[in-house]
Order: structure tokens, then C-alpha cells, then sequence
């Protein structure tokens, strides 16, 4: 209920700001009578009003994940296009306020002679138009964005050290890579030299594990067939260890009842087929010269409504109780801070992906933001909450809008190392 109040009051600010904006539009274009006819008004509005309504379309119905992902990225656009356009009104708006606190003298003595009327302080025509001009920029740039499918190969490896307090010294100093994300049903068949370069990428830093964290596809099983072997050579020697993600399921498609369990049957046979060991409410322990920590892995748990929650965490830490060190494996964040850190302090690190970044923003060594952290308070990198830890790899793929701007597909490789305070200690490149 909470969710949606809050949804509810997101969709009245947009329409309270399309109502904002409608008077600059007519600033911008005084002259020009079709934009004070009632036919635009309502044009105007049928547009504001569908555009918010679609919006909570996809979050509350499964309309599948092509519409889906087609809208949200229009939508998106349509938002870049407006906070744009927004500064210049506040500042025509300030301005104007600027002018009547200084005339309020003038206005008074007008008053109080019947001949003078009120001042009228009209809005300014040029910043409506440079705001115009403004909103112009981000959408012809992700219009190109589109059209060249920017950042989308431009893989990037980041190297954490992770420090965790109870690690066996067996331990200390292995390197355990994690991708995330792949969205293979987004590729086509020409991309494959390229993703084969950021799979190389991953394996030239030789690590000893790999986690891979949900979403191989986009809807079905049947979405690999193009790029398939792209990621056979994804291998390690202590294993390759996998989840699902939201997208596994078939949720998002046209499947029902058997076609759905033999979609899910058929992700199964893919994740053996690559020989990674998909955990699925479930864990591993993981030995080295007697030595062992567990790797537990659910299936997806999301708190936004429209994602499903199957994952068990009852049943992923069953019998890990003597285990110095556990290793989670869950695609959604937001399960780390509704679940683990409430009900599961034995958990040591999460390693998650889901968000993309957004798959736009800024991301530097020390300043990060993406629109997406409205939605999830944990979306990029490393946090902390006391003792426990989770890692949100920002994805190895893409899905929706064809392009990565700011927030660069990402090979994330961890160096594991002891430490008694793990809050003391934290460096990533």
C-alpha cells in the first residue's frame, strides 16, 4: 500500500509539472495561436496524462518486456526533455519575481491613483525559447545514442578488494570475478565479436570463481541462440557459480502454465550447459586445502511490486551455520536491505546487479548519481550496513533503450582478504 501511495503521489508531481510547463510553452510561442487553442490543450494533456498512466501501467500490469522496455525509454526521454526545459521557467519565474518585489512601491502608488492600472510583468520570450532549444540537446543525443548504440561494448574492469573479517587464510588473496546481466535477447548476431571481447576481457584477469547474477535473457530460454557461444568460454577453477534474475522466468512473456515450467527447465539445461552451477535456493560449500566458505544463491526477491519474490532464504542458509564466511548470490539489491540485513546477520556480502545504472548518469571514482537511485538505494558498487556488505555490479548487457551513456558495462573483479574491521578498509579501481 505504501508503494503505491508513493507511486500515486510520483504520477500527481508529473502532471503538476506538465501543468507548470504548459504556461511556458505558451511563452515560447505566443505568437503562434495553435498552441492557445483548446485542440492543443487537450493534445497537450491527452499526451501528459497517457504518458502517466503508462507509466503505472508498467509498474502494476505485465505488459510484457518489449512494450515495456520500448515505453519506458520514451518515457524517459519525454523526462530529460522536460527538466531541460524546467530551469529556464524558474528562472523566468525568479526573474519576474526579481522585477515585481522592486516595483511593489510603484505598484502602490498606482493604487492609490485611479488612473494607473496594475504593472504586468509578461514572461520572457527568449528563455522560454532557449529552454526550447536546451530540451533539444539530451533528445537529439539519445535520439544519436540509439542510432550508434553508444557505450554499449565499452566494457570496463573494476577491481575491489573485499575484506571480510572471519575469512580462512585458504582464501585470503583469491580473486573472484562477477558479471552480471547479460540481456542476451538485445544482442544481434553482428555484436558477437565484440561481446567475445568482454568475455576475454573477464578471463584475462584469471580469477578463481565467478559468480554470474541473474538475467542471461531477456524473456526466453530461446533468447541466447544468437550469441550462445560467446560465453562458453566463461570458466574458473574453484567454478562458476549463478542465479536468476527477473527476467529468467518467462514472467514477462506470453507463457502460461507447461510452456512456462519447460522455459524454466530449458534456463536450467542453459546455466548446466555452461557448466555453471546455478543455485537456486540453495548453497555450495566451497573448500580449499580443508578449508571452506559457502556460496548460497536464491532465486529473484524484489521489493518493487512488479517483480516477483522467489526467493527462499530459509531454505539458501539451510545447514551453513559452521560456515566462517557466506557468500550470497541474489540478483535484486533490494533484497539485501528488506531481508538480509534485517533477518539474516550471518550473511557477509551480497553480490546482486538488476539496476543497469539506468544504463545514464555519472559514475567517477568518487561521485556517482543515475536517476535509478530514486528507486533503489543501493544501485552501483559497494555499501555497507554494519558488518554485512553487498556489491551492485551496474550489468554486462543491456535492455530497452539501446545505449549506455555515463554508466559503462562493468567486469567486476574482487581480491578477498581478511581483515577485522572491514569498515576500515575499502579500495576500489
Amino acid at each position: 500500500m505504501h508503494s503505491f501511495a508513493f507511486t500515486i503521489f510520483i504520477a500527481c508531481v508529473l502532471l503538476l509539472i506538465d501543468a507548470y510547463l504548459l504556461h511556458g510553452l505558451r511563452a515560447a510561442f505566443a505568437v503562434r495561436h495553435i498552441v492557445h487553442k483548446k485542440t492543443f490543450t487537450f493534445l497537450y494533456w491527452l499526451f501528459c496524462v497517457g504518458m502517466v498512466t503508462g507509466l503505472l501501467l508498467c509498474v502494476y500490469i505485465n505488459l510484457g518486456v518489449g512494450f515495456r522496455a520500448a515505453f519506458m525509454m520514451f518515457f524517459f526521454v519525454t523526462q530529460i526533455a522536460k527538466i531541460c526545459f524546467l530551469p529556464f521557467m524558474i528562472i523566468d519565474d525568479a526573474r519576474r519575481f526579481i522585477i515585481k518585489t522592486k516595483n511593489k512601491k510603484q505598484t502602490v502608488r498606482q493604487l492609490n491613483n485611479a488612473e494607473a492600472g496594475p504593472v504586468q510583468i509578461s514572461r520572457s520570450s527568449f528563455l522560454m525559447k532557449a529552454g526550447i532549444m536546451a530540451t533539444s540537446i539530451p533528445v537529439v543525443g539519445l535520439g544519436a545514442g540509439v542510432v550508434s548504440r553508444v557505450g554499449l561494448f565499452d566494457y570496463r574492469v573494476k577491481h575491489v578488494d573485499l575484506y571480510l573479517p572471519n575469512l580462512p587464510k585458504k582464501f585470503d588473496g583469491l580473486k573472484l570475478g562477477q558479471i552480471s546481466d547479460i540481456h542476451s535477447g538485445s544482442y544481434h548476431k553482428r555484436d558477437r565479436v565484440r561481446i567475445r571481447g568482454g568475455v576475454e576481457m573477464l578471463m584475462k584477469e584469471k580469477p578463481d570463481l565467478i559468480f554470474f547474477t541473474g538475467d542471461l535473457v531477456n524473456d526466453v530460454a530461446g533468447d541466447i541462440a544468437w550469441v550462445y557461444d560467446c560465453f562458453t568460454p566463461i570458466k574458473a577453477p574453484l567454478g562458476v557459480f549463478s542465479c536468476f534474475g527477473n527476467h529468467d522466468y518467462g514472467d514477462y512473456s506470453h507463457l502460461t502454465g507447461q510452456p512456462r515450467k519447460e522455459n524454466r527447465d530449458a534456463m536450467i539445461a542453459l546455466h548446466k550447459s555452461y557448466g555453471w552451477d546455478l543455485l537456486l535456493n540453495e548453497n555450495r560449500r566451497l573448500k580449499v586445502e580443508g578449508e571452506e566458505i559457502g556460496i548460497l544463491g536464491i532465486e529473484n526477491w524484489g521489493m518493487l511490486s512488479r517483480f516477483p519474490k522467489y526467493g527462499r532464504m530459509d531454505l539458501a542458509t539451510k545447514n551453513t551455520d559452521d560456515l566462517p564466511v557466506k557468500l550470497l548470490l541474489s540478483h535484486d539489491p533490494s533484497h539485501w536491505r528488506a531481508e538480509v540485513v534485517a533477518k539474516y546477520p550471518q550473511i557477509d556480502a551480497v553480490f546482486a546487479g538488476h539496476t543497469h545504472g539506468m544504463q545514464f548518469g555519472v559514475q567517477t571514482s568518487y561521485f556517482q548519481w543515475s536517476p535509478i537511485e530514486y528507486l533503489y538505494s543501493e544501485w552501483a558498487g559497494l555499501y555497507r550496513e554494519a558488518h554485512q556488505q553487498i556489491y551492485v555490479n551496474v550489468g554486462f548487457g543491456y535492455v530497452g533503450y539501446p545505449g549506455r551513456i555515463g554508466i559503462l558495462p562493468e567486469i567486476t573483479i574482487f581480491t578477498l582478504k581478511s581483515a577485522t574491521d572491514p569498515l576500515l578498509k575499502h579500495q576500489t579501481t
